[in-house]
């Protein structure tokens, strides 16, 4: 599984390192721009062949619900969710679901 932060989103790019360390079992990427400009802070999961989710308006207060979202991810044989409350706050930051 990899996630994807949005390096531009915050001046210095720090959110990233954030992110880094609270999904230590993650592969954490640095991305430049994911479009997300007007949801800033963007942060996306991908794993080949599961659903890919982009959330936006991420704070550090997000940072326990994106590893609970990180455990389901994982866990999840495709990446969907027959019930999108698992997701908890996540759910209403969701920008996008793209099939995988």
């Amino acid at each position: 599984m990899k996630v994807h932060v949005c390096s531009s989103c915050t001046h210095d790019g720090a959110f990233v390192k954030t992110v880094q360390d609270a999904l230590a079992d993650c592969d954490v990427l640095s991305v430049d721009c994911m479009s997300g400009c007007a949801h800033a802070q963007t942060v996306a999961f991908h794993s080949a062949g599961k659903t890919a989710y982009l959330f936006g308006d991420i704070t550090v207060d997000d940072l326990p619900a994106l590893q609970n979202f990180a455990r389901l991810y994982q866990a999840s044989s495709d990446g969907n969710f027959t019930d999108a409350r698992v997701l908890g706050d996540l759910r209403t930051k969701a920008i996008a679901r793209i099939p995988g």
